[in-house]
């Protein structure tokens, strides 16, 4: 019984309740969304000379007509294997700072019942940060498998007769660390990566935490799903819009090792690759991709933000 107890306390620890809930939250977001996160990364990564030109929904159909309900799902269970630990860090680590904020107001005499803005962009930074580092070469290699089997016009027309199963998750795992230097291989991009996504989950945090201080705490359940869904859901777009141009920037600093040439691209660095892509892409270049990104994030983050209040509340209760 003893032992039983000791499970249950370790289980409604803040840490676990964070982590679990965290983790539920991304992997049922992300699956939610799965078939516009494959057609995004496709869009991002095609130069100006591959192109899926029928727009969003197009490109779906063009990937379920090439690789059928499979290819609208490629990549989504190591997407999942990623995104668990992914959403769990971010969540551990929010929780933990906003603990922290709160014991050191405390100890001065305050008793704040809300962090401050820059306290939320600064908890928000450290967790995506975290998270990016906890996971970056699952990322990596989830971004090449989700566009190894795509049809990228010559390139994959060319290789047709010479192209066996394609590597599976582990070999992509292996033959990178192999063949691109190791640890280091595995972590290609992960600068333009951390530069894009902390600041995108720092927005997203503070944004959230802002806006639900508009619900009233008398609400009625249903709405107050109704609230959340929606505010996650703004929290969500805003903050991809105003980062989307680094998300763009890793998934093509994930894939140079692929082929960059017959992709069309190769960059030198960051800065050289904000360059290159405004002379030869111009402003639209940057945003490549990002409406199929919105039709991901938008209610992704939505599902994510509800899903992870209602899995803690219910652990906690």
């Amino acid at each position: 019984m003893a032992q039983e107890n000791g499970w249950t306390r370790a289980l409604r620890s803040d840490a676990s309740v964070a982590f679990i809930a965290g983790g539920v939250a991304g992997a049922v977001s992300r699956t939610v969304v799965s078939p516009f996160e494959r057609v995004k990364i496709l869009l991002q990564v095609q130069s100006s000379t591959h192109a899926y030109n029928q727009g969003i929904f197009g490109a779906v159909r063009q990937v379920y007509a090439e690789e059928g309900v499979p290819g609208l799902l490629r990549g989504n269970g190591l997407n999942c294997v990623r995104i668990f630990p992914y959403s769990a860090v971010q969540f551990v680590v929010y929780e933990f700072c906003k603990k922290q904020w709160f014991e050191r107001g405390a100890a001065d005499g305050r008793a704040p019942q809300q962090m401050q803005n820059w306290q939320r962009l600064l908890s928000g930074a450290l967790c995506g940060g975290c998270s990016v580092l906890a996971t970056y070469p699952l990322d990596l290699v989830r971004t090449r498998l989700s566009i190894q089997t795509a049809n990228l016009a010559s390139l994959q027309r060319a290789k047709a007769a010479n192209v066996a199963k394609p590597p599976g998750v582990w070999e992509l795992l292996e033959n990178t660390y192999k063949n691109e230097g190791g640890v280091v291989g595995l972590y290609r991009g992960v600068w333009p990566t951390s530069i894009g996504v902390v600041p995108y989950v720092a927005l997203n945090f503070a944004v959230y935490e802002q806006l639900r201080e508009f619900i009233p705490p008398s609400v009625d359940p249903g709405w107050a799903s109704v609230f959340k869904l929606t505010i996650g859901a703004l929290s969500g777009g805003v903050a991809q819009t105003i980062t989307y141009p680094f998300d763009l920037l890793r998934r093509r600093f994930q894939v140079l090792a692929m082929g960059q040439n017959e992709l069309g691209f190769r960059y030198k660095s960051v800065t050289d690759a904000l360059v290159t892509i405004g002379r030869t892409e111009g402003f639209k270049g940057y945003y490549k991709g990002l409406t199929a990104n919105l039709f991901k994030v938008v209610p992704s983050t939505a599902v994510s933000w509800v899903v992870y209040e209602a899995v803690r509340d219910l652990m906690q209760a």
